[in-house]
């Protein structure tokens, strides 16, 4: 049952993320327009969730410490989106997936260090060889590949991606994932509505219906992944996890028609063997 939330949360997050690349696609649909409708609709599809479930909810948990952290767990996801999504509407699906892999190194290294309950060898050990995998993928002509424009998001995600994963390990000690995400999504929106609301009125009906089903996709996947955190950690979550841009590539090259690469397929084969790996000797 802990490995079925990732890897469900894989397959809906891979889904949704193809879909938003053929969203960036349309016309008069940037990185703007798409994140000025998205997380307003996040919120919205959010709210239903948590008005349908009914799980506990402490205004307590809003102050001190714990509203510190929430506040700066809301920053990273703001900027990290920016920078992804800015970085997804001019490079290549396949490549934005690919590199979302490396930053799980030094997510799965700090957690590791930081959280006792987080340093299981037998999960350890796969998760950084397939996290590794990615580097090998990218590495041409003795140089590490990457498109300039996309070189923000990878380093801002590499210093942040971390603190992230460690902010939302404290907070779900004691937050239900989808009331954190609640309060995380109402903020998130708020800033997204001030920087790109008036996005908001030059997207077709067409786009907003694309956008609607991705964002829920994309809440299903996150509700699925902070269960996972909360009862299996954030090493074990982020390797299964990690099959999700096995699925995000398979799609790009299927129904977006990316270019097919050898390197990155057979990378991701040494995810999926470390996945298998790590749930036979577990």
């Amino acid at each position: 049952m802990n490995a079925f939330l990732p890897l469900l949360a894989a397959v809906f997050q891979a889904s949704s993320v193809t879909l938003d690349k053929a969203i960036l696609r349309m016309r008069r649909v940037d990185f703007r327009e798409y994140t000025g409708v998205s997380f307003p609709l996040l919120f919205l599809i959010t709210l239903a969730a948590f008005l349908i479930v009914r799980p506990p909810f402490s205004m307590a948990l809003l102050g001190g410490s714990m509203g510190f952290l929430i506040l700066a767990s809301v920053a990273m996801t703001v900027v990290t989106n920016i920078a992804y999504y800015r970085a997804l509407d001019r490079d290549r699906l396949q490549e934005m997936e690919t590199l979302g892999l490396l930053v799980a190194i030094p997510t799965i290294i700090v957690s590791g260090l930081l959280f006792t309950d987080e340093r299981n060898s037998v999960v350890l050990v796969p998760a950084l060889i397939a996290a590794g995998a990615v580097v090998w993928a990218h590495w041409e002509r003795h140089h590490f590949a990457i498109a300039r424009r996309t070189l923000p998001f990878l380093l801002w995600a590499l210093a942040a991606g971390p603190i992230q994963a460690a902010v939302l390990k404290i907070l779900l000690a004691s937050w239900n994932p989808i009331s954190l995400e609640l309060v995380r999504s109402a903020i998130t929106a708020a800033v997204f509505g001030v920087l790109f609301g008036r996005s908001m009125r030059t997207v077709s009906g067409r786009s907003f219906r694309a956008l609607l089903a991705t964002n829920i996709l994309s809440a299903v996947a996150w509700f699925l992944f902070y269960f996972s955190y909360q009862r299996s950690g954030v090493v074990y979550t982020v390797l299964l996890f990690s099959l999700q841009p096995l699925l995000v590539y398979l799609g790009a090259v299927v129904f977006l028609r990316e270019p097919f690469q050898w390197k990155k397929f057979a990378a991701f084969q040494i995810v999926l063997g470390s996945i298998v790996a790590a749930e036979l000797l577990r």
